[in-house]
């Protein structure tokens, strides 16, 4: 009997266990930075009516976590994307951030935005986050410019693709 696939599906940010993996992620960002330079939500900001929170679960096992924050009709932003330590290297995160993508496609945003740190902790993220199509750009929203910020951008296409019919691994979506 194969075994089911990890399900991705709202949930509640104030799940114990959910609460437990927000703590190693707030953790994560504060061991990295300077507190100003921290811009992920706690759980009362994932609590926020702008924002849609999605755990990643494999028989019920929490793995790892993501949320769409709508700036505008048009604008969102990738919040709290966070895989626990165990389940790294899976694709879980890929998984995560195609899923919060979606999201945002059947929401007709256009644009979705996020920030991310700069120093080397953050290298995985911003590498998975350019795989995915996303850019650097200038601070967006409520951010200001920061040494310890990077900011990246992804124009939304048609399903399966980023900007200009570009699929995420950048090769032409149409062939």
């Amino acid at each position: 009997m194969p075994t089911p696939a990890p399900v991705i599906a709202p949930d509640d940010p104030m799940a114990d266990d959910i609460r437990a993996l927000l703590t190693q992620h707030l953790n994560f960002a504060h061991s990295n930075g300077p507190p100003e330079s921290v811009h992920a939500l706690d759980v009362s900001g994932l609590l926020d009516q702008s924002v849609s929170f999605y755990s990643l679960r494999d028989g019920g096992e929490l793995l790892a976590v993501g949320a769409l924050r709508v700036l505008d009709g048009e604008h969102a932003e990738i919040k709290s994307m966070h895989t626990a330590q165990a389940a790294r290297g899976r694709g879980l995160g890929r998984a995560m951030l195609r899923h919060l993508l979606g999201v945002a496609r059947e929401r007709g945003v256009r644009r979705v935005s996020l920030e991310t740190g700069t120093v080397p902790a953050f290298a995985p993220a911003r590498a998975l986050y350019a795989s995915a199509g996303f850019r650097p750009c200038g601070p967006f929203g409520d951010y200001q410019p920061m040494e310890t910020s990077t900011f990246m951008t992804l124009e939304l296409g048609p399903e399966g693709q980023g900007a200009e019919g570009q699929s995420p691994e950048g090769q032409n979506a149409d062939g």
